[in-house]
């Protein structure tokens, strides 16, 4: 913006917008950003009607507007972002770096507050992708809405059953797998006999005939009325569970692309392909908005927080970030952590006893943040080369334990073996 504004010296002016974005109505004025001193604003308020968007954007055309700055509320500042893209550039600031004083918050002068902040360098600004990674986060994000509808699904009808007196979830170790779900479905079409019902059970299951007719006892005096409701539970998960399977396929259509950025970081200990399908979706195929691992990861909020007054920093929370990818990096840490014979797994053991499990997860989740900038920025590719001690954590630990011989009265010499030397 300081560039901008020097440049504009040579030229007449360098007009820039603030939009104070609500549901119905939008603030907005105009302010020459060239001018030197206090800003002159030229205010207008429009509605938030398409029509009156088209308007918004003719107005600030003929206006000559360079800039546009706009706070992110709640989900109304997406209409008129996709209005206004590719007229002039645009900035989504973050609402609490606009916040005015107590008792002085009125629309137009958050709209001017926002041009003044955005011209100073005040403003925090969010970072949005292009028209079609937005495309890639609303399905990979509807998708994940899926999968938790589908697990809620789950719980309602394990109570639903539990409540019937069917006891099948206690013999099944998926109650939705290919032998829950036939039991179900003889169920929900009248089937009354115990023994009928069992049989369909596939020949994994553990659970015996005599278990499984137990458990499904109570089939012979299940009401007409909750075998309709269970035909219910049945269709719904049938349904997300095509939702599901389709936008699957058109996610993995989007981005066949970027089919070896995908594979590349579903190599990584912790990552498959619908896991980086999700990060590719929130932080674009070559993270090419973050410059630095750092900056992603600040931007994830993977990294820890600082609060400091007087030198003492008091809190080392970490931000709040995007939840998405905090959530997938979560997932993607507990799993990597399981994976034997690989760093992450050596890495938790070293941690855990000092962090504590939540917080050794978090610092692999940073690690992992930072490793997925490298793989998408740099297209590096990840390799397995196990644990492999640190020598001055070895010569640390050799030292250590040498001096607790020595207090026990032991006269110690260390020397290294051939293998470690080599090593």
């Amino acid at each position: 913006m300081e560039e901008a504004r020097k440049e504009s010296t040579r030229e007449s002016s360098y007009k820039v917008a603030g939009i104070d974005v609500h549901k119905a109505m939008l603030a907005v004025v105009i302010a020459d950003a060239a001018e030197v001193g206090e800003f002159h604003f030229e205010r207008r308020k429009f509605g938030a009607a398409p029509s009156d968007l088209k308007a918004l954007a003719e107005w600030l055309t003929a206006q000559g507007v360079k800039e546009a700055v706009m706070e992110s509320t709640a989900q109304y500042w997406k209409s008129v972002w996709q209005e206004l893209e590719g007229k002039c550039e645009l900035h989504l600031a973050q609402a609490h770096s606009n916040r005015a004083p107590r008792g002085r918050k009125r629309d137009f002068a958050d709209a001017e507050r926002l041009v003044r902040r955005h011209v100073a360098g005040e403003l925090i600004l969010s970072f949005v992708p292009d028209p079609q990674q937005r495309l890639w986060r609303m399905m990979t994000r509807t998708k994940h809405q899926l999968t938790r509808d589908r697990v809620r699904l789950h719980s309602q009808l394990e109570a639903f059953l539990e409540d019937a007196r069917i006891k099948l979830s206690g013999c099944l170790s998926d109650l939705l797998g290919v032998s829950g779900r036939d039991m179900l479905k003889a169920l929900a079409a009248g089937q009354k006999d115990a023994a009928a019902i069992a049989r369909l059970a596939q020949p994994e299951v553990k659970a015996t005939q005599a278990q499984l007719c137990d458990a499904l006892s109570a089939a012979a005096c299940l009401s007409d009325l909750r075998r309709q409701i269970l035909q219910l539970f049945l269709q719904r998960l049938e349904l997300i569970e095509n939702q599901m399977e389709t936008l699957t396929q058109a996610i993995a259509g989007e981005l066949r692309e970027h089919e070896d950025a995908v594979r590349r970081l579903a190599e990584v200990p912790g990552f498959g392909a619908d896991s980086a399908q999700q990060v590719i979706a929130e932080v674009g195929p070559g993270a090419a908005a973050f410059p630095s691992p750092g900056q992603l990861s600040s931007w994830v909020g993977s990294c820890p927080g600082r609060e400091e007054s007087a030198e003492v920093s008091k809190n080392n929370r970490s931000p709040k970030g995007n939840r998405p990818m905090r959530r997938v990096l979560d997932q993607v840490a507990n799993a990597a952590v399981k994976t034997k014979g690989s760093v992450f797994e050596a890495l938790y053991r070293r941690l855990v006893p000092r962090l504590g499990h939540y917080k050794t997860i978090w610092a692999i989740a940073n690690r992992l943040c930072r490793l997925t900038w490298k793989i998408l920025h740099q297209g590096a590719t990840y390799q397995e080369r196990g644990f492999r001690p640190n020598p001055k954590a070895v010569r640390q630990r050799a030292t250590k334990l040498m001096k607790a011989l020595r207090n026990l009265g032991y006269n110690v010499r260390i020397s290294p073996s051939h293998t470690g030397a080599s090593a």
